[in-house]
């Protein structure tokens, strides 16, 4: 028998997709403890038992959007994969990083609900995991790190966690970086893009990404300031 996840997942348009779609949103930016479900009936235009009767207990909906997400993120890494399998390593991650990048932006929720696990505790313990080691052995795989499974060292995780991480730090504090750097949104996603692949390309491929693009932009960008004063 079907789950309720596995419903969902077959037709988004239902009510149990539309339910978990807002679900996705309103734990990624309050937390498990800190959504209810009426915030989340609220958003959908539904009432609570109507959402009872989909998805059953608040846990019961957080962990099908913790298994949702998990699902997600494997997928796109399999696209990844399809598109940079055979390049050699400076192009598949450069790819790879910027692809990433883009799926963690239009979808902020992940980044935020991975770091509300990293520090915030539930009480209810029992299946609300993100199975990060199955994520991080993808990744690895995916950017030719490790041949296969059985060839990943814990060195390897530990890159791959610095290397998420530094994607999702910039996906999920984007409100308050934005406000630090006063920039629109567009500016902000392209800046967050170089700033990634100025860290990640040298530690993991040796290389500079396009010769030093962000050096050059900040010197093109120091000269037109100059000018203007």
């Amino acid at each position: 028998m079907a789950t309720p996840l596995e419903k969902a997942r077959k037709d988004p348009d239902s009510m149990k997709a539309r339910i978990l779609h807002k679900a996705r949103l309103i734990f990624g930016q309050y937390g498990f403890h800190g959504a209810t479900t009426r915030m989340i009936a609220e958003e959908v235009g539904i009432d609570i038992s109507t959402l009872y009767y989909h998805w059953g207990e608040k846990s019961d909906l957080y962990e099908a959007v913790i298994l949702d997400i998990n699902e997600d993120l494997r997928t796109r890494l399999l696209e990844v994969e399809d598109i940079i399998h055979g390049m050699p390593i400076e192009k598949r991650l450069s790819i790879s990083l910027d692809l990433m990048t883009e799926y963690l932006f239009d979808h902020a929720e992940v980044s935020n609900l991975i770091l509300f696990r990293y520090f915030a505790k539930t009480r209810d313990e029992s299946a609300l995991d993100f199975h990060v080691p199955e994520v991080v052995t993808d990744i690895a795989r995916s950017l030719g790190l490790a041949k296969d499974r059985k060839s990943i060292t814990n060195e390897i995780r530990m890159q791959v966690l610095g290397l998420m991480n530094a994607i999702h730090n910039f996906v999920s504090g984007e409100n308050f970086f934005r406000s630090m750097l006063k920039i629109p949104r567009e500016e902000y996603i392209a800046l967050a893009k170089e700033t990634i692949q100025f860290l990640l390309l040298p530690a993991f491929a040796g290389t500079r990404p396009n010769g030093g693009r962000i050096e050059e932009r900040n010197s093109a960008k120091s000269v037109e300031k100059n000018s203007k004063a």
